[in-house]
């Protein structure tokens, strides 16, 4: 009966062992944080647009009636 309990202790601390190898498996976390920087940056683009848009609207009819005066 010990030489069972041993044996079936040993095979649960096996197997707890192999659960806790592939739950610490990073492979996704790159493209993760990858996403998060991409939407962190596209808030900040979106933000910028807003805040500069009479600027930005400026240099554009700056171009157009340069090109529009050639």
């Amino acid at each position: 009966m010990k030489n069972y309990l041993a044996r079936l202790q040993t095979s649960v601390w096996r197997k707890l062992y192999c659960v806790r190898a592939k739950l610490a498996c990073t492979k996704g976390q790159g493209t993760t944080e990858y996403a998060i920087l991409v939407g962190v940056l596209v808030v900040i683009a979106i933000l910028a647009i807003t805040v500069f848009r009479p600027k930005i609207q400026e240099l554009w009819d700056a171009i157009a009636n340069g090109i529009n005066g050639l």
